[in-house]
């Protein structure tokens, strides 16, 4: 059995920042509240979209790969796989792109011809429910290494937000905020005491598969995210994703307490939900819970990217020691819950 570990990880994000206030103030309804107090994001990046520069969902991923490559050993001929989970896949302005995959078109960009490909769809939990694929491959010995990649061009669900808001209450302001960024991490099987990913698990609690929903805008020429902010942001959905944690941890006969996370990262959607999820799981464990990492203030809810671009800006930052061991906790739109536990000293090098 081989036992996995985060070999490299890069990102890329657009160079354009656009404020909370900026976006608020282009609303056509009159001002009723303070988004930024009310999920803690204060600005966000936006894709370049000029057409001689277009910033697609394809042109992050690739800058993402590229990042990553550059700090891994691996080559990209030398990759086993290409698996990608973005939820947006625009190539050009106004392409959203279906076919051929976003893996294959990712894998021939970057000359990994021998890889095998596939693409996965699980909203905002893509790139934990990506690696946990990954995960089990690499302990089959199915493949000895492969890339997760993930590329986010969101934010134009936010600019039919803006075009299309009228209530004051109006299911698309989840929304605005949203950012653009990308992800890439490589995983192979040489993990061990200082790098190794020790779970990776998600679950989906189908009965809220259509409290957010993103589609083609009912009312205009875009994509919209259409969410009901009440039903999916609860105590009650909260605790689903809290109490299956509890149940894995007491079938492998674990406690919150030994397993000594030095870290933990949250969906980055809000940081006032963060707070009180922090709040319902030290409740539901009866226990103090490690510190939390975040960028949302900077860089808005990222969709599948937010955990790793976490990581990565930490990481960069060397807010990280070597040898952390750090707790993703995922949530998305279906709802999907999970957990992913990981000792990272490598990415800090």
């Amino acid at each position: 059995m081989y036992r996995t570990r985060f070999e490299a990880i890069g990102s890329y994000t657009p160079a354009e920042e656009v404020s909370t206030e900026e976006l608020i103030d282009r609303l056509e309804i009159p001002r009723n509240l303070d988004l930024a107090a009310i999920t803690g994001i204060q600005s966000r990046r936006v894709y370049n979209a000029d057409p001689a520069d277009y910033e697609s969902s394809f042109a992050l991923a690739t800058n993402a790969i590229a990042d990553c490559l550059e700090r891994s050993d691996y080559t990209a001929a030398e990759l086993d796989i290409v698996i990608s989970v973005s939820i947006t896949r625009t190539t050009a302005p106004g392409l959203f792109a279906f076919e051929p995959s976003f893996s294959l078109m990712l894998r021939n960009s970057i000359g990994a011809f021998a890889a095998k490909n596939f693409d996965i769809s699980n909203a905002c939990a893509g790139m934990v429910t990506g690696i946990m694929v990954l995960d089990r491959l690499i302990r089959a010995g199915v493949v000895k290494n492969g890339i997760v990649v993930s590329g986010e061009q969101i934010t134009p669900i936010a600019e039919t937000a803006v075009r299309e808001i009228r209530e004051p209450y109006d299911p698309q302001f989840a929304a605005l905020t949203v950012g653009d960024a990308a992800v890439a991490v490589i995983l192979d099987g040489r993990g061990d005491e200082r790098d190794a990913i020790h779970y990776v698990q998600v679950m989906t609690a189908s009965a809220a598969a259509e409290h957010c929903i993103g589609m083609p805008s009912d009312r205009s020429n875009g994509m919209a995210m259409y969410t009901d902010n009440r039903a999916m942001q609860n105590e009650s959905r909260y605790m689903q994703g809290i109490v299956r944690m509890k149940a894995f941890l007491d079938e492998t006969h674990r406690t919150w307490d030994s397993e000594n996370y030095d870290f933990w990262i949250h969906h980055q959607f809000s940081a006032p939900a963060i707070e009180y999820i922090t709040h319902l799981t030290a409740a539901h464990f009866g226990t103090t819970m490690p510190e939390a990492l975040n960028v949302l203030e900077d860089y808005g809810n990222t969709a599948s990217t937010s955990h790793f671009l976490v990581l990565h800006e930490h990481l960069k930052n060397q807010k990280i020691p070597k040898g952390s061991k750090i707790l993703m906790i995922p949530s998305a739109s279906g709802m999907v819950y999970g957990f992913l536990a990981a000792t990272v000293s490598r990415l800090g090098a």
